[in-house]
């Protein structure tokens, strides 16, 4: 049988950890060749080492989502290595909790540059690739919180504004090979996630409070691979009619 990916290319950002990590070993076992990055050199190269070792075609790229000098150097890297990108999955992101009176000019450009601007900066670096063959596939991974903000507002924003660019890019390459979804998770048992619960991340609990008034607390977490499965049906031919949406999996907890 087939394998859904083989001899596609995808660039996964932060592909280290989480849902990253999750996507590029579903990916992998789907025959796709990977060029992964995040900030942290140890887990990219443990995450390469595993797949290369398994048997499958990885290089992992140190790249900060909000160098705009990243997108470029990553996809001259990806092509040099196999000869093209098919697939980008933007997947990096910070996570606060800071309400609007907490929230400084500074902070908040800070986690513009990682959430918005570095995810437009590679969005368009893969269009401007994907234009000459007219097919390529872009998924954004964003968040519940684009749609029902409970968290930092710098966060939220940042989300929310992604999943209206996602719709925007989907609309100017509507009818081509082009396509641009989103995935939005809800609590997922990540890391970030497992911080955000504890009242751990930058900002505190301030926010948090407010999450079980509009969330229904006693849905269990979702898992990284959910989340990578999701994305594996965006990036496939089994969605080649699906394009501009912004899908939630929450196991059912965010009902906005």
């Amino acid at each position: 049988m087939k394998l859904l990916l083989e001899n596609k290319t995808a660039v996964i950002t932060g592909g280290s950890s989480g849902i990253g990590l999750a996507t590029a070993k579903l990916f992998a076992q789907e025959g796709a060749n990977l060029v992964l990055t995040s900030i942290n050199k140890e887990e990219l190269d443990k995450v390469v080492g595993e797949i290369t070792g398994a048997g499958g075609k990885a290089i992992g790229l140190v790249a900060d989502s909000a160098d705009p000098k990243a997108p470029k150097e990553v996809f001259t890297k990806a092509i040099e290595t196999f000869g093209q990108v098919d697939i980008l999955v933007n997947n990096a992101g910070y996570g606060d909790m800071y309400s609007i009176e907490e929230t400084t000019d500074e902070h908040f450009e800070m986690v513009a540059q990682i959430n918005y601007f570095g995810i437009f900066r590679y969005c368009r670096e893969a269009v401007q690739h994907f234009m000459p063959r007219n097919e390529g596939v872009i998924v954004n991974v964003t968040s519940v919180n684009g749609s029902l903000p409970v968290c930092g507002v710098a966060y939220t924003s940042t989300k929310g504004a992604v999943n209206i660019m996602t719709k925007n890019i989907a609309i100017r390459f509507s009818g081509t090979g082009i396509r641009c979804n989103a995935v939005a998770p809800g609590h997922t048992d990540t890391p970030m996630a497992r911080a955000w619960a504890a009242g751990d991340l930058a900002g505190g609990d301030k926010m948090l409070r407010y999450n079980s008034l509009y969330v229904n607390t006693e849905v269990p977490p979702t898992q990284p691979e959910d989340q990578a499965n999701a994305i594996l049906y965006l990036v496939s031919d089994m969605s080649k009619a699906v394009t501009g949406r912004v899908l939630t999996v929450d196991n059912g907890a965010y009902m906005y």
